[in-house]
């Protein structure tokens, strides 16, 4: 009878406890791109040279995608739980290292196919300009194929956004940390839930928008009217 009363008390929403929050909300969305940001950089370094080794040696293409593959179906609680005795419950590294494992396969499926994608005739025709190898790669292959790559990263932030909310469970949560307080007593106060939830997807938008200007910004020449 108590908890039916306070439910029927208080507003669903309450826009008083948003406006007292607000330096915290601040704080916590911080906290989710320093982890987003991190994770997704990480990635990025390691996808490389992993795309790099698999556009050298095409045999070990489908390992990698393989074991990334089998990284990307643990369940985050899984590796936090894993992690824990080596690096610590309250370490961000035990955050960031599960989250980089879940940009891999998008990362690297992404870089190779987009190198891949990249017309023979348009490197045969570099090649017969009297580029090197490496300029090639460098001036030919890697802008052709960088709507291929941005399109990769724009879902792996996307989905890192989303994933950082789960490590509100160590402490590090960002706007998860709204969520999980808002879980303990969704009874009788959603708010912190709805906030939580509504600030992650706008922030994954926010992301995804700027790399998406980012695209158009580094590939002009896909900006250009068809004569």
């Amino acid at each position: 009878m108590i908890v039916a009363q306070a439910s029927t008390d208080r507003a669903f929403f309450q826009w008083d406890w948003v406006l007292a929050h607000w330096s915290e909300l601040g704080e916590q969305t911080v906290e989710h791109l320093f982890l987003t940001g991190t994770s997704v950089a990480i990635g990025l370094v390691i996808s490389a040279a992993l795309a790099a080794i698999a556009l050298r040696w095409s045999s070990t293409f489908g390992p990698i995608i393989g074991v990334g593959g089998v990284l990307y179906s643990v369940p985050s609680l899984a590796l936090f739980a894993l992690l824990v005795p080596f690096t610590g419950l309250t370490s961000r590294t035990t955050a960031i290292i599960p989250l980089v494992t879940y940009t891999i396969l998008i990362l690297v499926r992404n870089m190779v196919a987009g190198i891949r994608s990249v017309p023979a005739e348009v490197v045969e025709a570099a090649q017969g300009m009297g580029l090197r190898r490496r300029q090639v790669f460098m001036k030919v292959e890697v802008p052709l194929a960088l709507p291929t790559f941005f399109a990769g990263l724009r879902i792996t932030t996307v989905t890192i956004v989303g994933l950082v909310t789960v490590t509100a469970l160590l402490g590090f949560g960002g706007l998860g940390q709204f969520i999980l307080n808002g879980f303990r007593k969704s009874i009788v106060f959603p708010t912190e839930i709805i906030v939580g939830m509504v600030a992650s997807v706008l922030l994954a938008m926010v992301l995804d928008f700027a790399l998406l200007q980012a695209q158009r910004v580094t590939t002009p020449w896909l900006r250009r009217p068809r004569s």
